[in-house]
């Protein structure tokens, strides 16, 4: 019985050691066989780190997209009879021009309403707002049912950092988290700008400020020239 015990020993180191040269030359081709499963020998996973609260998040995106020269914001020649102050929007160039006097205006590039959702006329600022809340008025819900009933203002909210209401109508002109779409026929009607330049352009607006929308059946050439 003892040669017995101590044969079955040795077959089992022998064993042992069959497993750890294996288990070597397992770790050293890419080809081999999966390593055996030791659940003793693994590493008990750690918990995930929470992911950033949204007061983290960077400002809208911007930073990692440039617009194109034409759409940043610039003092331009623009003759108009429009006193100073004014906001005078070219629909079908995509420019919300304020102008200064003098046969300049300040020009930026913006965002404007889609295919059927353009408008034309002359609205006053009636609001104004610091990071808004956003409400999608109902039509917009008829439309997209899947949007929020309410949404807080911040930076992950699409009216972004400020917006200037105008009228009595469901429109604004506001930031936006998008950036790349500034240029674009791309909104349900709302005129849009980059955070950087809705703020700078809310900084030199009032309450009863006269903003004057331009059809989209106004393609003169712009009228905005580099100074």
């Amino acid at each position: 019985m003892f040669n017995s015990i101590k044969r079955n020993s040795r077959l089992a180191a022998a064993a042992l050691g069959a497993l750890a040269i294996g288990t070597i030359g397992f770790s050293t081709s890419s080809s081999a066989a999966p390593l055996p499963f030791f659940p003793f020998l693994m590493t008990p996973p750690t918990e995930a780190a929470p992911p950033p609260s949204v007061e983290a998040a960077p400002p809208q995106g911007e930073g990692r997209f440039e617009l194109p020269a034409r759409l940043r914001r610039q003092v331009v020649n623009y003759a108009t009879r429009e006193a100073p102050g004014t906001i005078i929007i070219d629909t079908p160039h995509t420019y919300l021009y304020y102008v200064l006097g003098n046969g300049q205006a300040l020009r930026y590039g913006i965002g404007v309403g889609r295919d059927g959702f353009t408008w034309s006329g002359v609205q006053t600022i009636t609001k104004k707002a610091e990071w808004p809340d956003w409400t999608p008025p109902p039509e917009m819900i008829a439309r997209q049912p899947y949007l929020p009933r309410h949404m807080a203002g911040g930076p992950g909210n699409p009216l972004g950092a400020r917006a200037m209401y105008l009228g009595g109508t469901v429109y604004r002109i506001h930031g936006t988290n998008a950036p790349e779409t500034i240029g674009t026929h791309v909104s349900s009607g709302c005129l849009r700008l980059i955070n950087e330049d809705v703020i700078d352009l809310y900084s030199r607006v009032n309450v009863g400020t006269r903003v004057i929308v331009l059809p989209m059946t106004d393609r003169r050439a712009d009228l905005g020239t580099t100074v």
